[in-house]
């Protein structure tokens, strides 16, 4: 019997991890039934983070909160309750996209007012509820705040010149003129993981605003004042006791979220190792005859901590070859270390088709997968 490890990350504002690896496994069914699919969905930290712990992890529930979204508007949001195990008390996996993300405000961008704030109450939700540790994913941020508002949800108290509580957003954290972190909750017994997939640091040409700003909705113009306001903010946490280098990587993530957690007292961490580890996909990889890993788009950057170079380094340590499902499969990616390469987009004929009904096409890709072929073959 073939025993195959599906482990795709979401394919980002299209379809997630659990449901593509879904897709992926019933095609594969349906050329091979007896085959044994093993559903190892991955994450690094932003869209699909709970899908792929859920999917995954035994036992674990989804515990539904309501929270202020990035808009400031109520979103009904879950986070996730994981078992404990060897003694240990169970963990909750928190997930920023589903709080404060983007995706939340659909094509609306609003670069100065977004804030993390729910981020913030569902983790305070976690805490209520006695995990003994966290485990953060923060990408797909809306915002560039700093995470004032996830601070503030945890208890910090940051005012303006006049005394008065910020405002939401980069439009507070520029008015930041005084930060008390007396009041804020600790971190579980256990501590707190945070998963990042980038590296930036908070400020500077690699940092939040300069990188990710524009991505909601900064102005070429906006970019060096929350870079500046960024700078004051962390200022005033190190005059506020927690000093946290800003060059910190990660600690831009999430326009700045990062450097929140960190002064917090989390540890920032590579997404997807960590994500690894949790779901066992080491264990699901042995004596595995293959395993199928991909993501929306597969460029020249997926080296750097991704998804499936993470997969496709592990599959390696344990023997077992990869194959690479991909959205997209850019012309300047690295395919050499994979099997098999298989396209959506080249499947569907464009990348709206494939963009319109992943599904479908992730199970044309199962289906090809499938059958004998031979090694190296690009679909």
């Amino acid at each position: 019997m073939t025993r195959v490890v599906v482990a795709l990350d979401s394919f980002k504002g299209s379809i997630g991890a659990a449901d593509a690896a879904a897709a992926l496994a019933r095609g594969w069914r349906e050329v091979d039934p007896a085959v044994d699919v093993v559903l190892r969905p991955m994450a690094d930290g932003g869209e699909g983070t709970l899908d792929a712990f859920a999917t995954a992890v035994p036992g674990a529930r989804r515990m539904p909160v309501t929270v202020s979204g990035p808009h400031g508007l109520p979103v009904a949001a879950a986070w996730l309750l994981l078992p404990g195990e060897d003694g240990a008390g169970p963990t909750g996996v928190v997930e920023l996209a589903s709080t404060s993300g983007i995706e939340l405000l659909g094509d609306e961008r609003l670069p100065w007012d977004a804030g993390s704030a729910g981020f913030g109450q569902a983790i305070a939700a976690a805490l209520d509820h006695g995990v003994d540790r966290l485990v953060l994913g923060i990408g797909s941020s809306a915002s560039t705040d700093g995470g004032v508002g996830l601070l503030v949800a945890l208890g910090a108290v940051v005012t303006d010149a006049a005394g008065a509580p910020v405002r939401p957003g980069a439009r507070g954290l520029a008015d930041a003129a005084h930060v008390d972190l007396s009041g804020l909750r600790p971190p579980p017994a256990a501590g707190a993981v945070v998963l990042s997939d980038v590296t930036n640091p908070l400020l500077g040409p690699a940092g939040a605003a300069a990188v990710f700003g524009p991505q909601k909705g900064l102005a070429a113009d906006d970019v060096p004042l929350v870079d500046g306001a960024l700078a004051g903010f962390a200022a005033r946490v190190a005059a506020a006791g927690v000093a946290v280098d800003v060059r910190t990587p990660g600690a831009g993530a999430a326009g700045g979220t990062g450097f929140a957690l960190a002064a917090w007292g989390a540890e920032l961490q590579p997404g997807a190792d960590v994500v690894a580890d949790l779901i066992g996909l080491d264990d699901a990889l042995a004596g595995a005859d293959l395993v199928v890993t991909g993501e929306g788009s597969f460029d020249g950057q997926t080296a750097a901590g991704k998804v499936p170079s993470l997969v496709a380094s592990r599959a390696a340590a344990a023997g077992v070859p990869v194959a690479l499902v991909a959205g997209r499969v850019t012309p300047d990616a690295d395919t050499s270390g994979f099997a098999r390469v298989v396209s959506l987009t080249e499947l569907a004929g464009d990348a709206a088709a494939s963009f319109a009904d992943p599904a479908r096409w992730l199970t044309h890709a199962g289906r090809m997968l499938a059958k004998p072929t031979r090694t190296s073959e690009r679909s």
